[in-house]
């Protein structure tokens, strides 16, 4: 049947609710891997990671092959992300106030003191500020990824993505030793809980990105992005230069402020 309209009626699709059994099975895993039974976790992780490809791979043809996004329909698809990172900076700000308000008027039960007695916090001098350098420098090559792409220089486009990919999966693995290596853990009173909220949440959201930036290149080495057509690369810059602010916000409060 032939639509008379610019917009985009999706079809049924099994994955919406593949992908949210998925999530909620990922995050029971989660919590059971704190307590060392990782199996559900790494199951429901390999699950979720196919269900998703395979509804990337639908929204794809869509755009690609189908025809589907129509102009209108990518101004309203960008309009969403815009949305969702607006939702994702109250989500941000939620913990910046909890840190500030702890740390800026400290109560008795933690000593009238901030950091509290017996937390030492990091170093922002260290891997802190090395991690500040990393995604900054990953800002610049995801923008030249883009202006490369706009000027269909298609090698340069591929060699800038694969450098902002290898500093995102870089900052992940010095996350990880930070943590590892952490002098305070997250039951240490507040100021553990809120640094390891909010620095746990912005790593998940590096990794997030760059899965995202990952999809995006493997769209241009098939030929399904263009000069023209490239809404995915765009998505996933415009999530990239979000993750990169907030860590400046982050590393100017929750690290350098305590120092």
């Amino acid at each position: 049947m032939k639509k008379n309209h610019p917009f985009h009626l999706v079809t049924k699709s099994p994955w919406p609710i593949l992908v949210s059994f998925s999530m909620l099975n990922f995050l029971i895993g989660f919590i059971n891997l704190m307590n060392e039974s990782p199996l559900l976790f790494y199951l429901s992780s390999l699950t979720m990671m196919i269900n998703l490809t395979q509804w990337w791979r639908d929204v794809k043809r869509e755009s690609s092959i189908k025809g589907d996004h129509t102009k209108i329909v990518k101004e309203m698809i960008k309009m969403g992300m815009i949305m969702f990172i607006m939702s994702e900076i109250m989500f941000f700000l939620s913990f910046f106030w909890s840190f500030l308000h702890s740390s800026l008027a400290p109560s008795i039960e933690i000593g009238m003191k901030w950091p509290p007695k017996g937390v030492t916090p990091f170093n922002p001098m260290e891997i802190p500020l090395l991690n500040t350098i990393i995604l900054v420098s990953s800002g610049a090559s995801i923008t030249w990824a883009h202006h490369s792409l706009l000027s269909n220089k298609l090698n340069q486009t591929i060699k800038s993505m694969i450098i902002t990919i290898t500093m995102g999966l870089y900052f992940s693995i010095l996350q990880w030793w930070e943590y590892k290596n952490a002098p305070f853990t997250i039951s240490d009173s507040i100021f553990g809980s809120s640094f390891f909220m909010t620095t746990g949440f912005h790593g998940i959201h590096v990794i997030m990105g760059t899965i995202f930036i990952l999809t995006a290149l493997e769209s241009i080495l098939m030929m399904k992005s263009n000069y023209l057509n490239h809404i995915s690369f765009e998505l996933s810059a415009w999530y990239w230069h979000f993750v990169d602010v907030i860590w400046l916000f982050l590393y100017i409060i929750l690290y350098w402020w305590n120092k």
